[in-house]
Formats: structure tokens, sequence, C-alpha cells
């Protein structure tokens, strides 16, 4: 089996959730995703998208099932900006040096939206 890229299974396993519209178990998303892949890798990405607050875990009986908190990839994204921004002391030094990788575009699109916030 060729291996996939880097985010490619977390990706998939939110389009799965997405696509259920409701709260699945690791072994109901397995099921919706290609075939060949073994429990524990679904299992073990679900906790992970979990511990980086993509997706809500709540015990149902003895499994446990998954929601996810992002509602679209833009929101994916955000949520794992917020993420990487946590896990750093230095906030305002994070920030400034994200901005100033911004292209002008991205950074008129930047200030826009906090603006409109």
């Amino acid at each position: 089996m060729a291996r996939r890229a880097q985010g490619e299974l977390e990706a998939d396993v939110l389009a799965a959730l997405w696509a259920a519209k409701r709260p699945l178990t690791a072994e109901e998303v397995r099921a919706a995703l290609p075939p060949g892949l073994a429990y524990t890798t679904v299992a073990t990405i679900l906790v992970r998208l979990a511990e980086k607050g993509l997706l809500t875990r709540e015990a149902q009986g003895r499994a446990f099932v998954y929601s996810a908190v992002a509602t679209d990839p833009a929101h994916v994204t955000a949520l794992r900006m917020q993420h990487v921004l946590s896990e750093d002391s230095e906030h305002s030094r994070v920030l400034q040096r994200f901005v100033a990788t911004l292209s002008k575009r991205d950074e008129a699109a930047l200030r826009r939206a906090l603006r409109e916030r």
C-alpha cells in the first residue's frame, strides 16, 4: 500500500465525520474510509484529532463516538493554527513573524478579517 501524504488520512477522517452528520465510532469511521486501514490506525488518528481540538470524543457504552468540531477545511486550518500558537508562550512574537511572511494580498485579507471581527 502506498504511503499517504501527511495530513491526508486526517482529512479523510474529518470528511467521513462531516458526511455522516452524526457522531461515529472508530469502527464506523474505518468503514467509511478506503479499505485496508487497520482499526488501530483509525483509532489513533481519532485520538490525535481530538487532542488537537478538531474532534470531540464522548463515551457511548463501551466505545467512544467522535464528532467534528470544525465545519469545513478552512475551519480545520484555523483550529490547527490556533493549536500551534497555543504551544508557544511568546504569542506576540510568533504572530509578528507570521505576519512578516505573508504576501501583500494575504496581509490585506488578514487586515480585513480583523476589521470585520
